[in-house]
């Protein structure tokens, strides 16, 4: 199972609210190694966004987790102001 994959699961189990995996198709890393999507290969070391949406409390019992599961990479926690999210009823959330 792919990292990335596991750690959405595992933000699920925790009841964390929404989370969205992204790859990147080009970026480099700390060693300046340029990583990027060349047509018809797949590249297995392209950057991986995982952005969750929750309350800062919930993401801080969910950080011990990354902590102990992220070997490389990077984790922030940035404060977001939502303007406006409609479920699949169309309904406002709040």
């Amino acid at each position: 199972m792919p990292l990335y994959e596991h750690i959405v699961l595992k933000a699920r189990e925790l009841n964390i609210r929404g989370a969205t995996v992204i790859r990147g198709i080009m970026g480099f890393d700390i060693h300046s190694r340029i990583l990027k999507a060349e047509l018809l290969s797949l590249s297995l070391d392209l950057p991986i966004i995982i952005e969750f949406i929750d309350t800062e409390e919930n993401l801080n019992k969910f950080m011990p987790f990354l902590d102990e599961t992220i070997e490389e990479g990077l984790v922030t926690l940035e404060k977001v102001k939502v303007i406006k999210y409609r479920n699949d009823k169309n309904k406002l959330v709040p």
